[in-house]
């Protein structure tokens, strides 16, 4: 019996993930592939929520979030190292019917770095110490800092002449959006993505902002403080 239980505590062992052996600063560079879905801020959700206060989080429970699904907020998952692996791993085979727009990370190395990045990164007080010149160990808190604000955006309260919507028409295929600086620029319809944002960064009310997009300068974004004001902009005119 003694020799089986060796076997058996040897064999867990070697499955399990090596999370003791990760490499923090090499986790930081994994989540940057994170960054641009998920903060590390509390409660600044974005494409996904915000993974300040993760470990020890029932899944789908962030009361500041609303887009869960609900295979996620049914799952009864509890987040710890092994229960973050395994997402990591294959989020839909973990969960099946979940929304993440993600296939998962294969490399076991790469999974424990991020973990033991996002351990450390996830702590309470952990933004407040990256803001003071970095956590220990992490290096670089220029990129931290950013990295703590999961892919930032700037403000759109106080915005140029060139971003500050003041009329949009629409005609067949084409969108004319004029600017306060008074010019007009035309994008085809599938070129411009009408968006919200009502959050402290978002711009003021009845003041959409003009974000360009894109490489060739023929795409952008405008984003409203909410969504009615979308049809009061937008006048049908040829």
């Amino acid at each position: 019996m003694k020799r089986l239980v060796v076997v058996v505590l040897a064999a867990t062992a070697l499955l399990s993930p090596t999370f003791a052996e990760g490499d923090p600063s090499r986790g930081r560079r994994e989540f940057r592939a994170c960054a641009p879905c998920h903060s590390l801020q509390p409660d600044r959700n974005m494409t996904g929520p915000s993974l300040a206060g993760v470990w020890g989080r029932k899944a789908g429970s962030l009361p500041s979030f609303e887009r869960y699904s609900d295979a996620l907020k049914s799952s009864g998952i509890i987040w710890d190292d092994r229960s973050l692996d395994g997402w990591l791993t294959d989020p839909h085979a973990m969960v099946p019917g979940n929304d993440m727009p993600f296939e998962g990370i294969k490399d076991s190395h790469a999974r424990a770095d991020l973990l033991a990045f996002l351990r450390e990164a996830t702590k309470p007080g952990a933004q407040q110490t990256a803001q003071q010149g970095g956590m220990k160990g992490m290096g670089d808190g220029g990129m931290m800092g950013g990295m703590m604000g999961g892919g930032h955006d700037p403000s759109l309260k106080g915005l140029e002449p060139a971003k500050q919507v003041k009329a949009i028409t629409y005609c067949h295929d084409t969108y004319r959006v004029t600017t306060a600086d008074g010019k007009t620029r035309a994008f085809w319809e599938r070129n411009l993505r009408l968006k919200t944002d009502s959050g402290e960064d978002g711009p003021q009310s009845s003041a959409p902002a003009l974000v360009p997009a894109g490489m060739m300068g023929d795409r952008a974004d405008v984003i409203f403080a909410a969504p009615e004001e979308i049809s009061k902009t937008i006048e049908r005119r040829c």
